[in-house]
């Protein structure tokens, strides 16, 4: 099994597309077509982990934050980043990081984080905008099924719950071709007419090449007319933070001590309690402190994240109780998540969950 196809069932798990632009995901060290000979999963890809994957033979490591995150110009050893850098180039051990590819996914960190807690009826708290893109096309009533299908087959046409969703309006075309064309119905240099059907679908926007492949495999037409507009509605199901329900809502001085407990954190930073049970619980693993008024505004009685400075917590203006739990805590579950879901898609192959605790803030 090559790299790159192990890469192709990371991407379906949490799409690139999906990332952050300030974001750097995906294969950041090494040669995807170099054979696979193990796959280990960690939080953080330092030298550590480097060195755990060598004597585990794996020359695959899947990382949680990347290890690559700004510019470099030299790569000397100097520093933790440089120095696991090199020792993975020196093995021929590849790097691959998903980050806020699978922050904002709908099954991804924060769904995670919701889940350890117990929380149901869970949404997006911020739905990633500028994200969906609508897909117009005209084909003869004869040709639409066949197109439509193709659509929906490579990922168009979902809309929340609900797939295979497009809008379909008959009408009525003309067209004339010149000598060098060759039409499927009519003949060249004669001015054609006939009944056309006008089809209309969403899709996310990484999935465009393989919409438009679809289209021009499935469709008839010589020249096929289409056109793609950006839309301005924000996607539901993908963006950053989640919030969530107690199926019964729970007293504020229990509910601290759940989460330290579920979270496996060894200490929580909070602002003062608000008088109230904690029923909506809005959660963002990682940094999360931009998002404090969006919890607010989505009626949250409490929200986890974690690297909240000082000041911020007078942001809770006693509307919510809010939670620093530790960023690596408030993601301490995502590994484990990668790992599960690679070992029910690729069998047989050695899919391995690190032992090392990269958690660089410790407890006295």
């Amino acid at each position: 099994m090559k790299i790159q196809e192990i890469l192709s069932v990371l991407e379906e798990m949490a799409p690139l597309g999906y990332a952050e632009d300030f974001d750097n995901v995906g294969l950041l060290v090494g040669n995807s077509s170099t054979e696979a000979t193990g796959v280990l999963v960690c939080h953080d890809a330092l030298e550590n982990v480097i060195d755990e994957a060598i004597v585990k033979s794996c020359n695959l490591v899947v990382c949680f934050h990347p290890i690559l995150f700004s510019g470099i110009k030299k790569i000397t050893g100097k520093n933790y980043v440089e120095r696991a850098i090199l020792k993975a180039i020196k093995n021929d051990i590849a790097i691959y990081a998903v980050h806020t590819a699978l922050d904002n996914h709908s099954q991804g960190v924060n769904k995670i984080f919701c889940d350890a807690l117990g929380l149901i009826n869970t949404k997006v708290l911020i739905p990633k905008q500028n994200y969906i893109q609508k897909l117009v096309t005209y084909t003869v009533p004869d040709n639409s099924e066949k197109v439509r299908n193709a659509l929906f087959e490579a990922g168009a046409g979902n809309i929340g719950n609900y797939d295979n969703c497009s809008f379909n309006t008959e009408g009525f075309f003309t067209f004339k071709g010149n000598e060098n064309s060759n039409p499927v119905i009519g003949e060249k240099e004669k001015l054609h007419t006939g009944n056309e059907i006008k089809i209309e679908v969403v899709f996310e926007k990484h999935l465009q090449s393989k919409i438009l492949k679809a289209l021009f495999t499935s469709h008839i037409y010589e020249e096929v007319a289409y056109e793609i507009y950006d839309l301005q509605n924000a996607h539901q199901n993908i963006g950053l933070g989640m919030i969530g329900e107690f199926e019964i809502p729970m007293n504020e001085t229990d509910f601290l001590p759940f989460v330290k407990e579920k979270m496996i954190a060894n200490g929580i930073r909070h602002s003062a309690y608000i008088g109230k049970k904690i029923h909506k619980v809005a959660v963002l693993g990682g940094s999360g402190s931009f998002a404090i008024k969006n919890a607010i505004q989505a009626g949250a009685d409490a929200f986890l994240t974690a690297d909240l400075k000082y000041h911020q917590f007078y942001e809770a203006e006693n509307r919510l109780l809010l939670a620093d739990i530790g960023h690596f805590e408030s993601e301490r579950y995502t590994k484990n998540y990668i790992v599960d879901y690679l070992r029910k898609k690729i069998l047989n192959f050695a899919i391995i969950l690190s032992e090392e605790n990269t958690n660089p803030v410790k407890y006295l």
